[in-house]
């Protein structure tokens, strides 16, 4: 269909930032369609037909599916103001969708998962159910103080696939200012650091470069939203950091630290 070429476009290049970052993380990105035809990672974009069904974006089993509507931008912004949320883009759900298939590579069955329930909570419960709640009566009562978003409340799964996304909005964010040579320590913002005590193992070696990351990341994004106000735009990062979540971007960050060699890993300092 010729009047998708626009469309098909913008999510090709959500997706090779999408993969980009992943490269520079050493995760595994192996091509499901000739290398890895077991665990590899692939990629459908497609339309919803005039006689339905109507295409839903996710994850299963390495397949991630993007319904090309959100590729509108019209479209994708009337469907983010029906949901009300802050926050609505092609990198965004790419990011959320690699989530989920990285939990089932790097989480599931491996010795990291009693901690994940112990963060996260028992992905074991019926997740269909959580959805169909969610649905039906919203988050859940005071997730701000738990969660980085509203939809990281509906089950753990959910919880695990948002941080995920937001780590990679952090790590590549930052990444691309440093490369721009913006220094972060000249930044004059003033804001209250996270400690050592926010982090889900404090003691961890690598803990203080950890800590150096997060509290550039809400300087930078500070001063992001400062200049998005200034254009008369909304927030660059309509969000805020409670210390659970903090827990959890440190989890998730020592999960993929330890699957690829960390001295590679391209995370800012």
């Amino acid at each position: 269909m010729p009047e998708n070429g626009v469309l098909w476009n913008r999510l090709e290049g959500a997706k090779r930032r999408l993969v980009s970052s992943l490269l520079a993380l050493n995760l595994p990105v192996d091509s499901r369609v000739d290398q890895d035809t077991q665990r590899g990672l692939t990629f459908d974009f497609l339309s919803s037909p005039a006689e339905g069904p109507r295409v839903l974006t996710g994850h299963a089993d390495g397949i991630i599916t993007i319904n090309i509507e959100e590729a509108n931008d019209s479209a994708r912004e009337r469907i983010r103001e029906e949901l009300r949320e802050p926050y609505r883009t092609l990198l965004g759900h790419l990011r959320h969708e690699a989530g989920h298939y990285y939990w089932d590579r790097l989480l599931a069955g491996s010795p990291w998962i009693d901690d994940f329930r112990t963060l996260f909570g028992d992905e074991r419960q019926d997740y269909a159910a959580a959805l169909q709640r969610n649905y039906q009566q919203g988050p859940s009562p005071g997730w701000e103080q738990q969660h980085v978003s509203a939809y990281a409340s509906v089950h753990p799964w959910e919880d695990w696939a948002e941080t995920w996304a937001h780590y990679l909005h952090m790590v590549d964010t930052l990444d691309t200012a440093l490369s721009f040579g913006l220094d972060i320590r000249k930044l004059e913002m003033e804001i209250e650091p996270f400690s050592r005590e926010a982090l889900f193992r404090p003691n961890d070696l690598g803990a203080k470069r950890f800590l150096s990351f997060l509290n550039a990341w809400i300087e930078l994004s500070a001063v992001l939203n400062e200049l998005s106000r200034s254009m008369g735009q909304p927030d660059l990062y309509p969000f805020a950091l409670p210390r659970p979540a903090v827990a959890k971007l440190h989890f998730i960050h020592l999960v993929i630290a330890q699957s690829v060699d960390a001295s590679s890993a391209t995370i800012p300092r």
